[in-house]
């Protein structure tokens, strides 16, 4: 069996497959999310972009919903199977960017990408916070935060709101005046992905220095915060971050002034804690050479740490 180990790094919009050898070194594969709530398509993404990889001594899948809906866990374990064997592992995808972020410690990890959830671990055990999906929760995350924009903008249509230099910026980005507002936002055929996507537009107009902008990032900050204390932070409690929403300096640093302490930088990012997770499941020392190694090939590959 060849000497390589596979972390899969599952989102709503996008995926991650990172294959590595035992030295850390790592090739990526970049694809479209595996959302299992949008359809059956996951399966085909997920398996054209693994397509060709070949076996493997340990494989572990971050994937969205794992662990929460027994049906579609049941699915995901049944897919990751038939790709990588039936030794392959399947977690929750929060729970392999906490792997990453805090390089297997204890800690929280605040989660923001599509949607957002935290995860705590340390002496009170495994505790998780959020992670609702978008039609009751998802608070603070990019699709929470893009739903609270096209609110703004329909209030500020009919009057009901002053923001009119807000509304003007989002419908500027989505290229409609106010009357194709609702157009735009039930025509299109990938709604969730497209309406989390206002979220880079709202962080641009808050850097801009638009007041609405900033007030809805600080309403973001807010709900994030309160994750983190969901999920059994303390005050003294070392907490990190992933997901594109809190890549975003001006929303982490409103998260860090409402927990009252800066966050630890994450050590690799959520595909490098499912490599890391795979590492240690095919018994490889992974130790800090290797996850020197690993971290700078991610770099390389154009991986952040967020």
């Amino acid at each position: 069996m060849s000497l390589r180990v596979v972390g899969v790094d599952g989102g709503g919009t996008k995926t991650l497959v990172a294959v590595a050898g035992p030295s850390g070194d790592v090739t990526l594969v970049a694809g479209g999310g595996v959302d299992p709530t949008a359809g059956d398509g996951w399966e085909g993404r997920l398996a054209a972009m693994v397509a060709g990889i070949g076996g493997v001594q340990a494989a572990v899948l971050g994937l969205p919903y794992f662990s929460e809906v027994p049906a579609i866990s049941a699915r995901q374990a049944v897919v990751a199977a038939q790709l990588f064997g039936p030794g392959a592992v399947v977690r929750n995808d929060v729970d392999v960017a906490f792997h990453g972020a805090l390089a297997g410690g204890d800690g929280v990890l605040i989660l923001a990408g599509t949607g957002s959830m935290a995860w705590g671990r340390g002496p009170r055990g495994v505790r998780r916070c959020g992670g609702f999906g978008e039609v009751f929760g998802d608070e603070g995350s990019a699709y929470w935060i893009g739903r609270e924009a096209l609110a703004l903008v329909s209030r500020h249509l009919d009057g009901r709101a002053r923001a009119a230099g807000f509304a003007e910026g989002i419908l500027a980005a989505l290229g409609v005046g106010g009357a194709g507002l609702i157009d735009w936002t039930y025509g299109q055929p990938h709604p969730r992905a497209a309406i989390a996507g206002l979220a880079v537009v709202v962080a641009g107009l808050a850097e801009g220095g638009n007041r609405a902008a900033r007030a809805l990032l600080a309403r973001a900050a807010v709900q994030l915060a309160a994750l983190a204390r969901g999920s059994g932070w303390r005050r003294g409690d070392r907490w990190s971050y992933a997901g594109g929403v809190l890549g975003n300096a001006t929303l982490r640093g409103m998260v860090a002034a409402r927990l009252g302490c800066d966050p630890v930088a994450p050590v690799l990012p959520p595909v490098g804690g499912a490599v890391l997770a795979a590492a240690q499941v095919a018994g490889w020392d992974t130790g800090p050479q290797f996850m020197e190694t690993l971290a700078r090939s991610l770099r390389r590959a154009g991986q952040n740490k967020e």
